[in-house]
């Protein structure tokens, strides 16, 4: 039956429509249940994070089911067609299969590469498999999608290379200090920059991490995530001394760390030397920092530089990985194919199991009735394969009289049976 995705991303609704669509983790399992229960679906799942929400299903006819689906969809939300419809796309059979497989592998998230969906894509399939709704062509479909992310992640550089300011700077710091356990940093700012920063420097091992903001509540429930500590922006001098990493994005009018404030701190550190990452604009640290010996200070404007060569070098894997998902996509559809014909295949051999069990239970009652094994031997085989050939060669004396030779041919192909010279 055909796999059909209805979904809506980043790329196609702003996020306030991207809000009014999402399915919360605690509504998944009951969205799912529902979700079923539409009559054009046989098996569904859904993925849904802070930049998609797609819901895989397989349905017994495409054209009633995606109806059915929005129907489904803009129910479940209390939202009319207007809202939702001019914001979805939908994919079908093949073009569900690239689509997923794209998804697992990072191509089609707002930053490319990626791996955090692979792990929400293997949330979506164990709230599926908890939910009941899977079955045996979503189930292969997923770990299918798992799989290629696998080998999309181990055969090209697709996640290798940061692309993020954030990722960048942590990036940075370890090609200046190497292993950064036993390190300490201070991010100075409370927004999304310093909390994706905050997030990769703890995701790196840093154990001691002080976010400074003027506000304190803002700066604590960064800190409270990662295990840090919060502290208001007055306490700057007394927390730069102790840190070997400075991470600086506000939106501040002004210099918040000048060039003498970090001279009494390095003087307090005996010189080690600190590594300083200035995101904001207008700049955060006074440009004259970076003339003093032991301080290495990068720009959002250096860090732009080593994003967009590592974005290249992400496109060029990206290039590879869909060849990768070429190759995959074809062996999912030969599978799906297979299966197909695993029914008639099965039908087959129990009508063939029928007919020896039929014929063996004649061949033993023959036995006790005193005939000999030779003559039982001859009934079996002869009664066999007079019950084996008889169906089949009817068939093909009536397609011999009407003249159908592409099923002769076909019958030849399928027997094993050499074309007449």
């Amino acid at each position: 039956m055909p796999l059909l995705t209805i979904g809506i991303n980043h790329t196609t609704a702003p996020i306030q429509v991207r809000e009014r669509v999402a399915i919360s983790k605690q509504n998944l399992c009951l969205a799912l249940k529902k979700l079923i229960t539409v009559p054009q679906v046989d098996e569904a799942a859904i993925i849904s994070t802070c930049n998609r929400t797609e819901l895989y299903c397989e349905v017994t006819e495409v054209d009633e089911g995606k109806q059915a689906i929005l129907g489904w969809l803009n129910s479940f939300h209390n939202l009319s067609s207007s809202d939702t419809e001019p914001y979805l796309y939908d994919h079908l059979n093949d073009s569900v299969v690239r689509h997923i497989f794209r998804v697992a592998c990072g191509l089609d998230s707002m930053v490319l590469g990626e791996p955090q969906i692979l792990g929400q894509l293997k949330s979506a399939y164990q709230d599926a498999t908890q939910a009941g709704t899977l079955g045996r062509n979503l189930n292969q479909l997923f770990q299918r999608a798992f799989n290629v992310a696998k080998k999309v992640r181990t055969n090209t550089a697709i996640g290798t290379n940061p692309v993020s300011v954030a990722s960048a700077a942590v990036s940075l710091s370890k090609q200046i200090f190497g292993e950064l356990n036993n390190l300490s940093a201070l991010l100075i700012g409370a927004g999304q920059t310093i909390e994706l920063a905050a997030e990769h420097l703890s995701s790196a091992g840093i154990g001691n991490i002080t976010i400074a903001n003027r506000s304190i509540e803002r700066a604590q429930k960064i800190a409270a995530r990662i295990n840090g500590r919060g502290v208001n922006l007055s306490f700057v001098n007394e927390v730069l001394p102790e840190s070997e990493i400075v991470i600086s994005a506000t939106a501040s009018t002004l210099p918040i760390l000048g060039k003498g404030l970090v001279e009494r701190a390095l003087k307090q550190r005996k010189h080690k030397p600190i590594f300083m990452v200035d995101l904001a604009v207008p700049r955060d640290i006074e440009p004259e920092v970076a003339n003093l010996s032991d301080i290495y200070l990068y720009t959002v404007d250096d860090l732009q530089n080593v994003i967009e060569h590592n974005l290249q070098s992400r496109k060029e894997a990206a290039n590879q990985a869909e060849e990768i998902i070429d190759f995959e996509v074809g062996n999912f559809s030969s599978w799906q194919r297979s299966q197909g014909v695993a029914h008639t295949v099965r039908a087959f051999r129990e009508k063939a199991e029928l007919h020896r069990d039929d014929v063996l239970k004649k061949a033993h009652k023959m036995l006790t009735q005193g005939k000999t094994t030779d003559e039982v031997l001859h009934y079996l085989a002869h009664t066999l394969t007079n019950k084996l050939t008889h169906e089949p060669t009817e068939a093909l004396n009536i397609a011999g009289k009407e003249g159908k030779n592409e099923l002769i041919q076909a019958a030849r192909i399928l027997l094993n049976i050499p074309t007449d010279e």
